[in-house]
């Protein structure tokens, strides 16, 4: 346990911040697999407002710093690849 004061407040601050990078990064997998949960049941439209979910949660965890930009292309990619894939 830190006794410097800025180190308890950095402490208090980090553990907010990891409880918000937490949150998208999972809402980002949530919505990535719930995608390619409707593209394998074949279901055109529900994969289409599931593709443009996963869309939103991956920007926003690369605008957070979540995930790299190359790796966000990639995930989104490789979504639409499976998208067109099932048309």
């Amino acid at each position: 346990m830190p006794n410097i004061k800025s180190a308890k407040k950095r402490m208090r601050s980090n553990a907010k911040k990891a409880d918000v990078n937490t949150l998208v990064s999972s809402s980002m997998k949530t919505a990535i697999k719930k995608f390619e949960k409707e593209v394998k049941a074949g279901n055109k439209e529900e994969a289409a407002n599931s593709l443009n979910i996963a869309f939103q949660r991956i920007d926003k965890a690369m605008g957070s710093g979540l995930v790299h930009k190359n790796k966000a292309a990639r995930l989104k990619s490789r979504l639409i690849k499976s998208k067109n894939s099932m048309e």
